[in-house]
């Protein structure tokens, strides 16, 4: 079994849409401390209720923000 990492594209995402995270922040009803977090993937989960205002917000699907990789045998 190969262990999988997930990555926050959230900023990749934002910068798309021409968004700043305070914009969404506000628009989601969160921090913007929150979001930068999000954003360094430094969070251990996400609600769902918060990901679909996200993805509400920037018209997107959650595979749009989040997105699985493998990882290295080296850095197990």
């Amino acid at each position: 079994m190969k262990d999988m990492e997930i990555i926050v594209r959230l900023d990749v995402v934002l910068a798309l849409r021409k968004m700043k995270s305070r914009d969404l922040a506000q628009a989601i009803g969160i921090t913007e401390q929150n979001i930068s977090l999000l954003k360094s993937g430094k969070v251990k989960g996400i609600r769902f209720e918060t990901l679909a205002k996200i993805c509400t917000i920037l018209e997107c699907q959650p595979g749009d923000l989040l997105e699985a990789i493998e990882v290295p045998a080296e850095t197990k």
